[in-house]
């Protein structure tokens, strides 16, 4: 049985590692600011499940394809970092739809909980920050290491959770409120692509 001061530890961790700005909670961020509260919400619920994904992966030993493979590493980042870029042509295409008249449809709930997995999956950085974070805490003298890798993972998945839901419900009312303002809401969608493409950027130029 993991110590109960062990996961005190383990769990203040994850919650400072949530707090940090990263390509995750700044992606929770635009994507509430732009769609509102419950958008940045399914958005996180996406990338817990991405976390979730991740987690599974390292118990298995999955994780270490991309720590020991260049090739695997690099297919990976790309893909995301054209998501992230698609993104962002999404978000500029907005603004002119916004600049035409002609309102643009929101996203779906399932559109919304997609885009956080992706997000989430196609970046191996998380995949190997896990494979180096996660086992630090497992010992083996506890039982099965692939069960406390799990146990440890559930238990970052409600830290972030409960730091990206405050970022999103934050991100949403600053979003409404500057919606308010037509051109604020052109500017807005431009600031999300600028975003999308230096995220896309930084994962582009990502090293193992």
């Amino acid at each position: 049985m993991i110590p109960f001061e062990v996961l005190t530890v383990f769990f203040a961790a994850a919650v400072a590692l949530g707090v940090a700005p990263g390509p995750d909670n700044i992606f929770v961020l635009t994507q509430s600011a732009l769609y509102g509260r419950f958008a940045g919400l399914i958005v996180t619920l996406g990338l817990c499940t991405g976390l979730i994904v991740h987690t599974v992966a390292v118990a298995l030993g999955v994780a270490a394809i991309f720590q020991t493979s260049m090739l695997a590493f690099t297919l990976l980042k790309f893909a995301g970092a054209g998501y992230l870029l698609y993104l962002a042509f999404q978000a500029f295409r907005a603004v002119r739809t916004d600049l035409s008249g002609r309102q643009e449809p929101a996203l779906s709930s399932l559109a919304l909980y997609r885009r956080g997995i992706v997000m989430n999956v196609s970046n191996p950085k998380v995949a190997i920050f896990f494979l180096a974070f996660l086992p630090q805490f497992a010992d083996p003298a506890r039982g099965s290491v692939p069960l406390q890798v799990l146990v440890f993972g559930g238990l970052f998945i409600v830290a972030t959770v409960l730091v990206f839901g405050a970022v999103a419900l934050g991100g949403g009312m600053l979003g409404a409120f500057l919606k308010q303002s037509p051109k604020a809401q052109i500017w807005l969608n431009r600031l999300a692509g600028i975003v999308f493409i230096g995220l896309a950027l930084r994962l582009a130029i990502a090293e193992r």
